[in-house]
Parts: C-alpha cells; structure tokens; sequence
C-alpha cells in the first residue's frame, strides 16, 4: 500500500522537524544564536490521468486530471537572522551589534569565520580574541597597563595606558554583512563561515550606511522565543501521530484485504 510509505516519509520529516526545534530550545540561552526552521516540500506524483487530456474527438478535455503524491521531505532548515535582544553583561570586552553584520574572526587554519557573539576577552599578549581564543579581526592588541577601556558605537577602540590621563586609540572594529546572510554556514562554536550561497563578505565601520552600530557592555540575546517553539513542537508532535495513525489504518485494511483472499 502506498500508504504506508507515504506516512512514513511524513514521520520522518517530523522528526526532523522535531530535531530542529529542540536544538531551538537547547539553545535558547545561546548568545547570538540564530533560530532555525523545518522548510517541507512534496515529493513526485504519479499521474494516473493528465490535466487537459482530451477526452472525446469533439475536444473536450479533462478539467482536473488524477495525481497521486509519493509523501513529504525536509527541503532546508533555514536560519531565521532576526536580531536578538541585547542584555547588559557589564564585560569591558563584551560588544552587541545593534543592527546588520557579524564580526570577524580568525581561524586557525587561517579561514575567516563570522560571529554575532560578542563576548571577547583578552588573550596572554594583550590581543582581542573569542572565548575560544580565535583573534577578533582587525587585530587589536590592549597594552598590559590599560584601563578606561571605551569601544564606541561606531568600533573606535580607546584606553588609557598607565598613568598617564591622555586617550589612546588601539584600532577599529568593522562589521562584515552578505547579500545572503542566510547562506552561511554555521560551523558550531557560534560562528559562521561564506559559502558560494552566502557571496562574499563586504566590510565595513559599524555606523555605516547598511551596518548596525556596537553597544559596549551588551550582549546578544538568541532570537529564540520560547511560546513559539513550544506551539511549534505541539503541532509537529501530532502531525506524527497522524502520521502512524495512518500506518496502522492502511495495515488494518492490508489485513482485511488479505482475510477476504483467504
């Protein structure tokens, strides 16, 4: 019976479905992450009478032809890039981007990836690095003695150094932003790489025309909203049970049609 594998496809792309919603709810507290989404599309059908076939030799036509559908498949699991709220966290180092574009980040292998975590700290010589301790570029590098550490909202990075009461400006912050920001890959860690999807990177200051602006103390919050996923989840938990209704009804009629053969 085509039933069966027919709901069993719907089954299986509900626990995906389902899979993403928890990784959704996992990371709930995730600062900067991005919720993602379950995309479905219907799988081929099999035409058993055409659409506008004709049916007489005067030319009358079939107005609404016969098609069976073979079942469903997660299409994608799109991000959805909305902007999370900003929470005060009261770090010197701590930045939130109010607005468009991901900092930049190196790689050890020397790749760039993209974040919107902004939750930097300071490595052994002074260099602006991730909590992971992936430098934040353009490099930054904070003298030893600093203190009255400012980053304004357009990523002018300033401190003063020792005693002295004069400003010292280490460098600049910029912000890269994609046409497809939706592209990126994300790689684990809270960071994002380019993909031929995504397009290159284009950089520029925080303030820019098309760039969000830095909020030094703050960081992102997750997009996460916990009603919606929880809505989504109830929906995706009974979209399965009719599915295995489905399975046990077309085995119940599988039986019958066996026990009138018999």
């Amino acid at each position: 019976m085509k039933a069966l594998t027919i709901a069993a496809t719907g089954m299986k792309a509900q626990e995906t479905n389902v899979t993403v919603i928890s990784n959704n709810i996992a990371n709930m507290r995730t600062t900067g992450y991005k919720q993602q989404r379950a995309d479905f599309q219907d799988l081929l059908y099999q035409t058993l009478r055409r659409q506008g076939s004709s049916t007489s030799e005067t030319g009358t036509q079939v107005p609404n032809g016969v098609q069976i559908g073979s079942g469903v498949r997660v299409v994608s699991t799109p991000r959805v890039m909305t902007q999370g709220d900003p929470e005060s966290s009261g770090g010197d180092y701590d930045v939130a981007i109010r607005g468009e574009g991901f900092f930049q980040v190196l790689l050890p292998d020397g790749r760039t990836a993209y974040t919107r975590d902004g939750s930097f700290t300071t490595d052994s010589s002074g260099n602006l690095v991730t909590q992971d301790g992936y430098t934040v570029m353009p490099q930054i590098t904070f003298p030893a003695n600093s203190s009255n550490i400012t980053i304004s909202n357009t990523g002018s990075v300033q401190v003063t150094v020792g005693s002295s009461s004069a400003t010292t400006t280490l460098g600049q912050l910029n912000l890269a932003r994609f046409t497809n920001k939706g592209g990126l890959e994300a790689m684990g860690d809270n960071l994002f790489v380019e993909t031929s999807a995504s397009g290159s990177p284009q950089t520029g200051n925080p303030g820019d025309a098309g760039y969000g602006t830095l909020l030094q103390g703050y960081l992102e919050s997750s997009n996460v909203e916990s009603v919606s996923e929880l809505s989504s989840l109830i929906a995706a938990q009974r979209a399965y049970e009719m599915n295995s209704r489905i399975i046990t009804a077309a085995d119940e009629m599988s039986q019958t049609t066996a026990k009138l053969g018999s």
